[in-house]
């Protein structure tokens, strides 16, 4: 039987649980229906979640008794920050929830010279990205980080063991020869915007050693090639 999850800041201190999230209330009493008696999981998006009995539901929340805690185990072992142009309409938002399932650890949306739309509803996006932990049983919720610039980004990136730049005039990413030996493997992967790189942003790129690669011959949309590449970089080994 499936349970349904839920993602929040909760603490699982005490074997009895209250709930006011009026959000997590509606779900449970309104749109799921759950009875007294009935289970759900929690998650505190930090790997740590319980089962838990629902004991009463009331209009102002939840009270909740822990059965079982444990370490959610579904997070990948690669460490994938997604640094991704903002796109126009909800795309960008498309590309962090799904972004999210495949299981990257960090989003950071850029603004790169051919960014078109600069700006971004993070409440929104937030709660998405928390929709989409639940969804697909993640122990960690992504971070979700406010818009920099491209070169701040490539300074950003300077941490990671290693960063991949997509461009389709480059090599093949899977023919590419990578070094995935590391136990702590951080790897970003750099998606341009709907008009593509220029050819500085490129250069860039290539002076901070920035691997270049591409998804194949085809011209993808944006969208698609970020969840496209960080599937690949969250499975690279």
């Amino acid at each position: 039987m499936h349970i349904h999850r839920f993602v929040g800041d909760f603490n699982f201190s005490s074997r009895f649980l209250a709930i006011g999230d009026f959000d997590i209330l509606n779900q449970v009493k309104n749109v799921l229906r759950l009875k007294k008696g009935d289970y759900i999981i929690l998650s505190d998006g930090q790997l740590e979640e319980v089962k838990a009995k629902i004991i009463n539901i009331g209009k102002s929340g939840l009270e909740l008794e822990i059965i079982e805690v444990k370490k959610n185990r579904n997070e990948p072992a690669v460490q994938v920050i997604l640094y991704c142009s903002v796109l126009k309409k909800d795309n960008f938002e498309w590309v962090a929830q799904k972004a999210t399932e495949i299981g990257v650890k960090e989003i950071v949306p850029i603004v790169c010279e051919h960014t078109v739309k600069t700006d971004l509803n993070f409440p929104r996006l937030k709660k998405i990205v928390q929709g989409a932990v639940e969804q697909s049983e993640r122990g960690e919720t992504p971070s979700v980080k406010e818009i920099i610039n491209f070169p701040d980004a490539i300074i950003s990136a300077k941490t990671n063991f290693l960063n991949l730049f997509f461009d389709r005039r480059s090599r093949f990413f899977p023919d590419t020869r990578l070094d995935t030996s590391r136990d702590d493997l951080t790897i970003g992967i750099f998606i341009g915007p709907e008009g593509g790189w220029t050819e500085q942003e490129i250069r860039i790129a290539e002076e901070n050693d920035l691997v270049v690669v591409s998804l194949g011959k085809s011209n993808l949309r944006a969208e698609t090639a970020a969840i496209i590449a960080s599937y690949l970089a969250v499975h690279i080994r």
